[in-house]
């Protein structure tokens, strides 16, 4: 039962929206521009408090409860946005974002890059760190760079991965191979799947149609 407004005089962006997802399963939320989609996405990550109702974690209220801290469901959680963050650096530190050279875990940077699909790229950890994707990522391929996107999300370990209108910006072709990599990740991962077009969610477990905040049938 969810109620999010971004101001005390502002509408609902979101309105009574309630939705359970289980450990494992693959969600998609789709709904037109403004529907509300990117909002319930950032509230399942905890970065917005609703205005009523309650984001619970297993039961328990994600932002009131004794057991443990958001930065606990931070750790559990990554986010593959549209646009991908790159620094002008070498692939494996845009991977490991944040991580000092010296502190990248070069057997997790492999694991994270195969499952990403990137290994016809790159070989081995030295190909990782020598590999420059320049300002922006003007160097690589909008596919590739989402691919670095989905390397970066994997190589925390999270529990569950929350894909943000992730292959909107890419080409048809380019967006079906993205799908497919994010398809074959491990089940025991859970996957949301934020999009406008149905056609990105069509392999989902669930498929929830959102219009003004809510969900429709």
């Amino acid at each position: 039962n969810i109620k999010f407004s971004y101001s005390g005089k502002s509408p609902y962006v979101v309105n009574n929206f309630s939705l359970e997802i289980s450990k494992g399963e693959r969600v998609g939320i789709v709904g037109n521009s403004g529907s509300g989609k990117s909002t319930i996405a950032d509230l399942i990550m905890g970065l917005l408090i609703p205005s009523s109702g309650e984001i619970q974690i297993d039961g328990i209220n994600l932002h009131s409860n004794n057991l443990y801290s958001k930065e606990d469901w931070y750790r559990n959680i990554s986010h593959v946005p549209q646009d991908i963050f790159l620094l002008d650096s070498s692939i494996a530190e845009n991977i490991a974002f944040g991580k000092k050279h010296i502190d990248i875990d070069n057997k997790k940077l492999m694991e994270a890059i195969n499952k990403a699909e990137l290994s016809s790229l790159i070989k081995n950890p030295r190909d990782a760190f020598n590999i420059q994707v320049g300002e922006r990522g003007i160097k690589l391929s909008g596919g590739q760079r989402q691919r670095i996107g989905i390397a970066r999300a994997l190589y925390k370990d999270p529990k569950t991965i929350i894909f943000d209108e992730a292959t909107s910006s890419l080409d048809y072709e380019t967006e079906k191979e993205i799908i497919k990599t994010i398809e074959n990740l491990s089940r025991d991962l859970t996957i949301i799947i934020i999009a406008h077009r149905l056609s990105t969610t069509k392999n989902c477990d669930r498929i929830i149609n959102i219009s003004n905040g809510k969900i429709i049938y």
